[in-house]
């Protein structure tokens, strides 16, 4: 083969060679920006989600039950399914009275929050804590949430109790919340267990904490008030 022939196809390999490795280092590339593009894109969606935070007791908390039945889970699934740009937080723990509320918030409040859902002072009331204490440190959360965050939304959450501490007591903690919500003008879930409360399918054995369907009703009860805020 002469010289010359054996030069050219020396150089058309060479070439062919070279842009398969500029084709394939292109496509890794361009994979790579792709995966980058990919991550930032969730990463954006995520920080442009507005926070809804739900500050509560056992109830909030779901107690017993898997997080996925707590009624949290179950408005995140709702506004999935609407395409709304809101994550939920469960900030439930079980026990917790107004006045260890008022200690624990200040440590949520250190992440942003757009819609806060207060649901406390179910076990002030079984335990007989005095009405204006009652009152005084949900005021308290409430101020503190306005002051860190202005423009947050606030949900407060109704409650009543049982007539075992006394007609006048129970009437008087029954009053708290109506109260409360038309001093701050807060949006109001007149009795959060409306539906549930004296059913016995609907709570546990306890007869005090509702059941996975019990949820699916409190779901319902704090939608109606939260939608509109949307």
């Amino acid at each position: 083969m002469p010289k010359s022939s054996i030069l050219s196809s020396f150089t058309l390999i060479v070439a062919s060679v070279s842009l398969l490795i500029f084709t394939s280092c292109s496509d890794s590339k361009e994979k790579k920006n792709t995966k980058v593009e990919t991550k930032e894109s969730e990463k954006v969606e995520t920080e442009t989600k507005q926070t809804i935070l739900f500050f509560g007791n056992s109830i909030t908390a779901g107690y017993q039950l898997d997080l996925t039945e707590a009624f949290p889970a179950l408005i995140q699934e709702r506004l999935d399914s609407l395409g709304l740009p809101y994550q939920t937080v469960n900030a439930g723990l079980s026990g917790e009275t107004t006045a260890s509320g008022k200690s624990r918030v200040d440590w949520v409040l250190k992440n942003p929050v757009d819609i806060f859902v207060l649901e406390l002072g179910a076990n002030d009331g079984l335990r007989g804590i005095s009405t204006d204490e009652t009152r005084k440190n949900l005021k308290a959360i409430i101020e503190k949430v306005k002051k860190t965050y202005p423009d947050c939304k606030i949900v407060l959450a109704g409650m009543m109790i049982p007539p075992n501490m006394g007609p006048e007591y129970t009437a008087d903690f029954q009053t708290i919340y109506p109260e409360i919500a038309k001093e701050y003008d807060l949006a109001l879930i007149p009795f959060i267990l409306k539906g549930v409360a004296g059913i016995p399918e609907l709570n546990l054995e306890d007869g005090i904490h509702p059941t996975a369907e019990g949820h699916q009703i409190l779901a319902d009860n704090i939608w109606e008030v939260l939608k509109p805020l949307l």
